[in-house]
């Protein structure tokens, strides 16, 4: 299959925080230790009605999924349940798949996730999509007490391991591993979709994209992982896949992209570009020992990770961040060209837009999101046909097109 034939769009909300009190910086990290005095409900319930309003507009516009996400002890999202988020979508939304990335197997009874998996998808008609991570660093010092990020990943696994057999072996069924024991393995209710929904792995270890390739799931590396080192990561999942026997169509490598369209580039870098800078300034400040604590990740990792956690603190490089993630800050043209580019290059029917970004309006996010629903869409979902009349208005030539992007 040609990753033109079955090209979807998904809006990603983070639902994050603000604004932040002016001293806030004297804080090493926005995760884990924030002081929760900081939090206004009252600034959090407005926050939450519009976001939840932003989804259900991307609902409403065409987009073809959703995407909501988890994370513990933070400002950068008001998302510690992600399924209560589905669930409040669910009944507002109408054709748009929600995608769970997701609560961490590790973080709750896998028996209980696996049922309200179930339930969110049978209450939206099979509309549920679900990626599994492991969390972050910062979610096990959340949960320090109760979960030894030295034992993370075997917990992972093994838990996704009880939500497979729970949703796919007729219960009552039992389970007897090194982290869950179940004699009555037997939810109530089971899956819309049959075995069960679409599953995705969702990180940047070489562990969890071969735990994704041997099982013939989907792989979504993290939000702002280098261009390179997706199509790199791409390069590898589809050979560990291929050679387990797995085909691996479009839909399995999806790309995320910082995404804002405005009528020229010039004016969406403008508008855009500051509630970026906040989001990397401010919204992912954490230090190296919360981003990694001990046992969490491999040697290799840690050192990596450490020194990522640093250079979170080096400052919001603009130029940098152009030549080394995706992000498509233009006009409707502008913004087609670069997507149809990416898709390309790595052979991917799934698009991941981040068009909420930090601190960003309302009216920023409705902007964008209504002008890449009505121009840009287009000009992909069609692109010979749309880009074809592009360029004749333009007074050019031919209809091929990989030339009409590049013009």
């Amino acid at each position: 299959m040609n990753w033109q034939d079955d090209l979807q769009f998904y809006f990603f909300h983070f639902m994050p925080y603000h604004p932040f009190p002016e001293d806030h910086k004297k804080y090493a990290s926005t995760w884990v230790d924030y002081p929760n005095r900081l939090f206004d409900p009252e600034i959090g319930h407005k926050l939450y009605q519009t976001y939840l309003k932003e989804l259900v507009m991307a609902d409403q516009y065409g987009y073809d999924g959703l995407v909501v996400n988890e994370h513990h002890n933070t400002a950068y999202s008001l998302m510690p349940a992600c399924s209560l988020i589905a669930a409040a979508l669910i009944p507002q939304t109408k054709n748009a798949k929600i995608c769970l990335f997701g609560t961490p197997a590790t973080l709750q009874y896998p028996n209980r996730l696996a049922e309200e998996y179930a339930m969110l998808d049978v209450m939206s008609g099979g509309r549920i999509e679900i990626a599994f991570p492991m969390g972050t660093g910062m979610e096990y010092w959340s949960n320090a007490t109760s979960i030894n990020p030295t034992t993370s990943r075997a917990r992972l696994q093994e838990g996704i391991e009880v939500m497979m057999q729970a949703w796919t072996q007729p219960g009552p069924t039992s389970f007897d591993g090194e982290f869950n024991s179940y004699k009555y393995l037997n939810p109530w209710p089971l899956p819309y979709q049959k075995p069960h929904p679409k599953i995705a792995m969702v990180g940047s270890s070489p562990e969890t994209l071969q735990f994704a390739a041997e099982r013939g799931w989907a792989y979504s590396m993290v939000v702002a992982a280098p261009r390179k080192a997706q199509i790199e990561g791409y390069r590898r999942y589809t050979e560990v896949a291929e050679k387990a026997g797995h085909t691996v169509t479009p839909d399995k490598k999806p790309i995320s992209a910082f995404v804002y369209v405005a009528e020229t580039e010039e004016i969406a870098v403008r508008e855009a570009k500051p509630h970026l800078q906040f989001f990397f300034e401010n919204s992912i400040r954490t230090t190296p020992r919360y981003l990694a604590p001990p046992g969490y990740a491999n040697l290799a990792a840690f050192k990596a990770g450490a020194g990522g956690a640093k250079s979170l603190h080096s400052g919001f490089n603009w130029e940098g961040l152009k030549e080394n993630v995706r992000l498509a800050y233009g006009s409707p043209q502008q913004v087609a060209e670069k997507l149809y580019n990416w898709c390309d290059e790595v052979g991917s029917s799934r698009v991941i837009l981040h068009m909420h970004k930090g601190d960003m309006p309302h009216w920023k996010t409705v902007k964008s999101l209504t002008m890449f629903a009505e121009e840009v869409m287009p000009l992909l979902r069609k692109p010979t046909r749309a880009l074809s009349e592009a360029r004749k208005t333009a007074g050019l030539g031919g209809s091929n097109t990989a030339e009409i992007l590049d013009y």
